[in-house]
């Protein structure tokens, strides 16, 4: 019977169906924004940018539907899924960046949650190297056999840098490190590991930077460049480049015609419409970048695991080595 008890509220015609619908698709929502922003930071520098695939389309299409509609208040459903301008008798109200800001704030702060997320297997990597006495497997997981010597001393001076900044300024320092757009926060996250920095205070400096201070930043720079006016100065600036400037603006003028038009359509209106030059390249882009991001992420796999094995075997030889000698005596 508790079976039966469990499902009653999605199997009954209840007002609490619409209730468990709701929040059953407000968790798949929220969840998927976390899981896109563990894919953007985890990987030891080989993230995938979903910001620039996701996040980033995602706060531009709700500042230009802000803008056109006059409002924040789309209609829900289909929002979040499609962004429609309320019907012509909802009242409007002044658009104002705060407004819009929240409007986005849930999910670029769960996004942010995950970016924090990814970042802790970086960490328990550089802990578990010292906890091991491993201490040269530090340096091997900033750098890799291809890297040239100038670029793998570059890497262990600015570790040794981010260990000076953790050791003097404890939390400010990992807080400063995680609010900055920083790719080489692996980094960070590592010496922290190795340095057997406090896992609470890593992970509270780390969500507060990410999933508040820099995704802030974030949201307010692509807010500022899609708003109504700024949004004219990129077109027109676009179009005034010598030569190539009409090709380039002619599918972005495509694109924001389509789109006007599908902000205002009705909910129950279905217009049939051809993808738009702009979607169908940023389209090939996500798949471009999504297959660049799954070979990073194998190659890494297989150049760490042939190191390991060429350690392996070069521990081996270097041990038969030295019982041959002392055979000899």
């Amino acid at each position: 019977s508790s079976g039966i008890n469990a499902e009653w509220p999605l199997r009954s015609g209840g007002p609490q169906h619409q209730y468990v619908g709701w929040l059953n698709d407000a968790i798949l929502w929220y969840v998927w924004w976390v899981f896109l922003g563990v894919l953007s930071s985890i990987g030891l520098g080989f993230g995938l940018h979903t910001f620039v695939l996701y996040l980033g389309p995602h706060i531009a299409g709700v500042t230009i539907a802000a803008w056109e509609c006059g409002t924040t208040d789309f209609p829900s459903p289909p929002y979040p899924d499609t962004i429609i301008c309320p019907p012509a008798g909802v009242p409007r109200h002044r658009i104002t960046l705060w407004n819009i800001l929240n409007k986005i704030r849930p999910e670029s702060m769960m996004w942010g949650l995950g970016t924090a997320l990814g970042e802790l297997p970086p960490y328990f990597m550089g802990r578990a190297a010292r906890i091991s006495g491993q201490d040269d497997e530090v340096d091997d997981l900033l750098t890799n056999s291809e890297d040239t010597e100038e670029k793998k001393s570059c890497m262990v001076k600015f570790r040794l840098y981010i260990q000076q900044l953790v050791e003097k300024s404890g939390f400010l320092g990992v807080l400063l490190c995680a609010s900055i757009p920083n790719p080489l926060f692996d980094v960070a996250g590592i010496t922290c590991g190795y340095l057997l920095f406090p896992f609470t205070t890593f992970f509270i400096a780390i969500v507060i930077g990410k999933a508040v201070i820099k995704v802030h930043l974030q949201m307010l720079m692509v807010v500022l460049l899609f708003t109504r006016n700024n949004l004219k100065l990129v077109e027109e600036g676009i179009e005034s480049i010598p030569y190539v400037g009409h090709f380039l603006y002619r599918p972005v003028e495509e694109y924001m015609n389509q789109t006007r038009i599908t902000l205002h359509r009705s909910t129950s209106t279905h217009i049939q419409q051809s993808q738009s030059t702009l979607s169908i390249i940023f389209d090939v882009f996500i798949g471009i970048m999504i297959i660049f991001f799954l070979v990073a992420i194998i190659n890494g796999m297989a150049r760490r695991k042939f190191r390991n094995h060429y350690n392996e075997r070069y521990e081996i030889i270097l041990n038969e080595t030295d019982d041959s000698i002392s055979s000899c005596y």
